[in-house]
């Protein structure tokens, strides 16, 4: 062995000797000179593959000459004398004899405020070679942590990236080596490293996670704080190499770090919302991970959990389906942590970035379900936070919102969350999202088990019912969300709705009937459909059978203070409307309602809304109203009581558009048979002269509604009417042929010939020869009418009314050709008169 070391110290001894002269030229001024040097002393040392010893006794000789040559103005000397250096550190035995000259050169190039070396590859070098140092020295760098320290403060911060990646790997180098020195000097290294975290390269991101991570497990744990929100802004970095830092230095955080106890309140959500990650790899990492933690803490606090380690371990009732309960430690870790995280959700719920309000509505997830019924105790600010999420313009907050809440209706019983929700139902007179509450209870309703909720179904039905929560609003948001809950009470209850079934019936009606979109008509039409379905039924029509009465008595038990802005009127449209032939059943009911909201002093817009509805009903009465033949018991009073005082003129427009519609609806009475013959002809002195008087209506459509009830009427009981009653009808009827509208005059000519045609031996012709004469002599006026049409009408008139009087209205038309009017019409006229035959006439 001596003689193996005298030999090596004979061959350094050789190769100094041959060196001499180059390391003479190191010192010329020549450049190319100083590089051919130092490229010499390379060939000759390090590329010679020598020994380790040799090599170790020409460093401590080159050493010096190689620093000095590290301030070389020319870059290619410094690079080579860089790559010598560390090649020589590398195969050297003792590395750290070099370090009291190499550190204070390196802190003097790299560590002051300004950095002497300008050349970023050359940094690089030099960084890498710190690295290297690092490692092969370990503990004897203890003396030169400050410089080491000072040299990491300025690269970490390197204008060239694989600098700052460089100085990372250093970092945490260093940290591992000098772990009971570098805890006093850590806390410098946090400013720099956080002003690189968000750097624009991802690798130079990864780096200073992966570094900052070491920091912190290797200091006093000051700066824990300092450090969280910089990681909890790259939990959303673009790059999935980061989060997967971000995951793994967390992790080993919660299962390292000696101080960890104080920090679970803020290491926890950081790890758990890792378990979100759209990445599966990046999941299960951090799911992987948090059952380490949970591990380690159960096995570390076992005495504090033994209760618990042998009789709470049994899975809960009606757990979620198809998701793994997290361990206990897991479980206790966010249980005792729970009062402290729940308001830094409701902070990050409504932060102005979506991403980190989408992760924070995942992360309330993950926490009610390991907090399982022990969130009963924070379910006031939870609620809170729910409402505020379930209005995020973001659908995927607003969707895991949901999915958190419908996590407390798993967990929470009945009892405890209807006692705060329905509250907060019920009293929205302060919210700017009246709906939030009713999003939030379907969602926990669908989260509950049907066994312990069945006792509540009374409960939450009256309350949706109640005037204040289904009429209250119109918006469509609302009402989509209060049909939620119905759809949820629907599923959760099955056959036991029948208990509930008006109620919920009652919210249906009132969604459709202020809901102004289709689509979500439709929807609630479904759910009365489902309604029939849980319960049994074959129809809508058997649900409303089963209801009706109780549903009309609801109505009336407000009639009194109906207006336009009223729901139940439109409530009152739906029920009869979709009851179809049932509503007929229930008749004697709904009349006295009927007549208590049609009086002549009841709100207009209203009572035009329901004649529009009865108008449609009376067309098709046999299948409506009057499907039991009830309605005619009826149909008088509803005609004096409530039709007739209708068509009373008074002023307005308002007052002439109430009348156009009670027209349309007595028109719809006299069409669809729900009244008699018998029963009109009673009545028609009370009726003829309200509709004479409404063929007088500045309305056209009034006019030609009057003109076609006359008509019908005249139709109906024309032959049983007395003489002076017809008497009273054709003069108003004349009037009506210079109408301006040309729909008018030909249904009031239609109106003239079944006059005509009422005329029976009962009305003498004779004793009735003037208004007969006076009505040829009108008629035959419009054989000269400009509308060819009318002419026509008007001459098959003339020939229906020859019969009635033929020498009268021979008379007439002669007269009237005489005077050369119309003489083509009154000679057809003429030969269809002396075509009758003799005795023509009515008796």
């Amino acid at each position: 062995m001596a003689a193996m070391a005298a030999g090596d110290e004979h061959a350094s001894s050789e190769i100094l000797r041959g060196l001499a002269r180059h390391l003479n030229c190191l010192n010329e001024d020549n450049k190319s000179t100083r590089k051919r040097a130092l490229e010499l002393i390379k060939r000759e040392t390090v590329d010679k593959g020598l020994s380790s010893s040799v090599l170790q006794e020409l460093f401590s000789a080159l050493l010096k000459p190689l620093l000095k040559c590290m301030s070389d103005p020319m870059e290619r000397c410094r690079e080579t004398a860089l790559t010598m250096t560390t090649e020589f550190i590398r195969c050297v035995p003792k590395p750290e004899e070099s370090l009291p000259y190499l550190m204070p050169c390196l802190a003097q190039r790299l560590g002051e405020k300004e950095t002497l070396e300008t050349a970023e590859e050359l940094r690089l070098l030099a960084v890498e070679m710190l690295t290297l140092t690092v490692e092969v020295c370990g503990k004897h760098l203890a003396p030169y942590l400050t410089d080491m320290i000072n040299i990491l403060q300025r690269t970490i911060v390197d204008p060239f990236p694989d600098v700052r990646r460089e100085s990372c790997k250093c970092t945490i180098n260093v940290a591992k080596s000098l772990p009971e020195h570098f805890h006093m000097q850590a806390e410098s290294l946090m400013k720099p490293l956080m002003q690189t975290i968000s750097h624009q390269h991802s690798r130079v991101r990864v780096s200073v996670v992966e570094a900052t991570g070491a920091v912190i497990q290797h200091s006093n744990g000051k700066n824990v704080d300092d450090v969280l929100s910089h990681l909890a802004q790259r939990l959303f970095d673009d790059s999935p190499q980061v989060r997967r830092a971000v995951t793994v230095v967390v992790g080993d955080w919660l299962l390292q770090m000696k101080d960890r106890y104080s920090y679970f309140h803020k290491l926890v959500p950081l790890l758990l919302t890792c378990i979100s990650d759209e990445i599966p790899e990046i999941s299960c990492l951090a799911a992987d991970l948090w059952k380490q933690v949970g591990a380690q803490w159960e096995k570390e606090n076992e005495d504090d959990i033994k209760d618990k380690l042998d009789f709470l371990l049994t899975q809960p009732p009606f757990y979620p389906q198809g998701v793994e309960r997290p361990g206990l430690g897991c479980r206790e870790l966010v249980v005792r942590h729970l009062g402290r995280l729940v308001p830094a959700i409701s902070n990050d719920i409504t932060d102005w970035l979506v991403p980190t309000r989408v992760r924070t509505s995942q992360l309330l997830s993950l926490l009610l379900l390991h907090a399982e019924d022990h969130s009963i105790q924070h379910l006031q600010p939870l609620l809170a936070i729910l409402y505020r999420a379930s209005t995020d313009a973001e659908r995927d907050v607003v969707s895991n919102s949901l999915a958190a809440a419908k996590l407390l209706g798993t967990f929470v019983p009945p009892a405890v969350f209807l006692k705060l929700l329905l509250d907060h139902v019920t009293n929205l007179s302060s919210s700017s999202h009246p709906w939030a509450p009713l999003m939030v209870l379907a969602a926990v309703l669908g989260g509950c088990s049907k066994p312990l909720l069945k006792p509540h179904l009374q409960e939450i039905a009256n309350k949706l019912a109640q005037p204040d929560v289904c009429q209250e609003y119109q918006q469509v948001v609302y009402l989509e969300q209060l049909l939620g809950c119905v759809d949820a009470l629907l599923y959760q209850s099955d056959s036991d709705c029948s208990a509930v079934s008006l109620q919920l019936l009652q919210v249906l009606v009132t969604v459709q009937s202020l809901c102004p979109e289709p689509r979500l008509s439709e929807k609630a039409l479904e759910s009365v459909q489902c309604l029939c379905k849980v319960q049994g039924l074959d129809s809508v029509k058997d649900l409303y059978r089963q209801h009706m009465r109780q549903l009309l008595d609801w109505l009336s038990a407000s009639v009194n203070t109906w207006s336009s802005y009223s729901p139940q009127r439109l409530q009152l449209h739906i029920i009869v409307i979709q009851s179809g032939p049932v509503i007929g059943e229930f008749v004697s009911q709904l009349m006295p309602l009927l007549c208590c909201c049609l009086q002549p002093d009841r709100d207009i817009e209203m009572r035009m809304t329901i004649f529009t509805m009865l108008a449609r009903l009376l067309l098709d009465a046999t299948n409506t109203l009057d499907s039991q033949g009830h309605f005619r018991d009826e149909s008088e009073k509803f005609l004096c009581d409530v039709l007739l005082p209708n068509l009373v003129w008074r002023a307005g427009r308002s007052a002439a558009a109430v009348r156009t519609s009670a027209l349309s609806c007595l028109l719809a009475l006299l069409h669809g048979g729900a009244i008699a013959p018998g029963q009109l002809l009673c009545l028609e002195e009370k009726v003829s002269p309200q509709v004479l008087s409404a063929l007088e209506e500045d309305s056209q459509m009034a006019r030609l509604l009057a003109c076609r009830s006359l008509s019908t009427i005249l139709r109906l009981i024309g032959a049983r009417l007395h003489p002076e009653a017809l008497n009273k009808i054709y003069p108003v009827l004349l009037k009506r042929l210079d109408d301006s509208s040309e729909e008018v005059r030909s249904v009031a000519l239609q109106a003239l010939g079944l006059w005509l045609s009422s005329l029976t031996k009962d009305y003498p012709p004779e004793l009735n020869a003037a208004h007969l004469q006076l009505l040829f002599q009108q008629l035959l006026l419009y054989l000269d009418d400009p509308d060819d049409s009318v002419q026509g009408q008007v001459l098959e008139i003339l020939k229906k009314g020859s019969s009635v009087h033929p020498s009268l209205l021979q008379r007439e038309a002669e007269a009237v050709r005489d005077k050369q009017r119309s003489p083509l019409y009154c000679d057809q006229l003429l030969q269809h008169i002396s075509s009758l035959p003799a005795g023509a006439g009515v008796d």
